[in-house]
């Protein structure tokens, strides 16, 4: 099995009292990741469940919470020391949240959790766990671990300006093709690790319709569900660009309160991203018009036709945003910032191909925001400073 790049900074997290809750998309490898935590683990009294199995939620549905430790004894674990307890898909069980936070009141006891979506936790939580839990987001893989996963070692640097000033053409030439198939397949695990196209074609569908039937018709309960399905189809076709939500209901012939709910449930479901245009009034930042983003690429490229540069602008989101937070920024004239990262003060740019004038705008509209740091990100290799290759983001 391999490594994801957040198993580190949970591993670090296994001494903490909190309970470590790990959510994200289906599919993006929430319980293979669970399983190589709790294999980490020194300790003999450790059981791993999924919740999706009846017979496993029966051992915590007692009216008295202290009778569950009685339920876990066949298998093999006690009261009487530290107990480590991992709980796959506590979704489909809502209750075992009273449980856990009894449980981790009384006794001494560290669980591990997944749950699908933030749209789950953020009903299931209750204010009550407040404190009590650290919560880490899994993604589909970035092209670092897509390498990982293809047996490739490449060396990423850490910071922009390293990433920015370590070109290499031949390294360019020998990882390009592993970044063309990124850009066409996205990065869910299963997907990148199928044998040939048609395998991976069959792996999004089904991806795609487990989202649909597990995640869409089980839990959101929308009326118009064709209206749902053809939004998802009209947002792969303007990924990159702003929402125009009075285009959207229009086309869809449904309300704007409507198209609204409908996005944030494919944001909370981690499906779509949405991101703000910067700026220094908070308030402006949260009324403005939104961009779009897939979750993966693969997704666009199996149910739209899109712009190479728009495609290419939803890899580098994909790559970026476990740097933090992420913006865009549009002056009024129209000049524009594909990616602005305010905890980094950088701002990034994407080109299919960039030259000199893309480097010289955008460092000019970076300095009037008073950002130092900016750099043009190019699918083809191009040697210049401030210019990070795609294959090195």
């Amino acid at each position: 099995m391999f490594q994801r790049k957040i198993l580190k900074a949970i591993e670090r997290q296994i001494v903490s009292r909190e309970i470590i809750v790990l959510t994200g998309m289906r599919r993006v490898g929430k319980t293979t990741l669970l399983k190589m935590l709790y294999e980490k683990i020194d300790s003999e009294n450790k059981v791993f469940l999924d919740l999706e199995n009846l017979i496993n939620q029966k051992i915590f549905d007692e009216i008295d919470f202290d009778n569950i430790w009685n339920n876990l004894i066949p298998f093999g674990i006690t009261k009487n020391e530290k107990a480590f307890i991992f709980l796959d898909e506590i979704q489909t069980f809502p209750q075992i949240v009273s449980v856990v936070k009894y449980l981790y009141d009384h006794y001494d006891v560290k669980f591990f959790l997944t749950g699908s979506s933030s749209y789950y936790l953020k009903n299931l939580f209750p204010e009550s766990l407040a404190g009590r839990k650290i919560l880490f987001e899994l993604y589909p893989l970035d092209f670092e671990e897509f390498l990982t996963f293809n047996n490739v070692s490449h060396n990423f640097h850490k910071s922009f300006m390293e990433k920015g000033g370590n070109r290499n053409y031949i390294a360019f030439e020998k990882y390009k093709k592993y970044y063309d198939e990124f850009l066409t397949f996205g990065g869910f695990p299963q997907v990148v690790l199928a044998e040939n196209e048609e395998r991976k074609k069959i792996y999004l569908n089904d991806i795609f319709s487990s989202y649909f039937e597990k995640d869409v018709k089980s839990l959101a309960d929308f009326k118009q569900i064709n209206a749902f399905r053809d939004l998802i189809l009209l947002l792969f076709q303007r990924i990159g660009s702003k929402l125009d939500i009075s285009k959207l209901a229009s086309a869809l012939n449904i309300s704007r309160h409507t198209v609204y709910s409908y996005l944030s449930f494919l944001e909370q479901t981690y499906f779509i991203s949405l991101i703000t245009p910067y700026s220094k009034s908070v308030d402006r930042e949260i009324s403005g018009t939104r961009k779009v983003y897939a979750c993966d690429t693969g997704f666009v490229n199996l149910f739209a036709k899109v712009d190479a540069g728009n495609l290419l602008e939803n890899a580098a989101y994909n790559c970026l945003r476990h740097f933090g937070k992420i913006n865009y920024y549009q002056k009024r004239t129209g000049a524009e910032i594909d990616f602005i990262l305010p905890e980094l003060s950088t701002a990034i740019e994407v080109k299919t191909k960039a030259d000199h004038r893309d480097i010289d705008k955008l460092k000019n509209l970076s300095e009037k925001l008073g950002y130092k740091e900016s750099y043009v990100v190019s699918k083809e290799f191009v040697d210049l400073q401030k210019i990070i290759s795609v294959i090195d983001l």
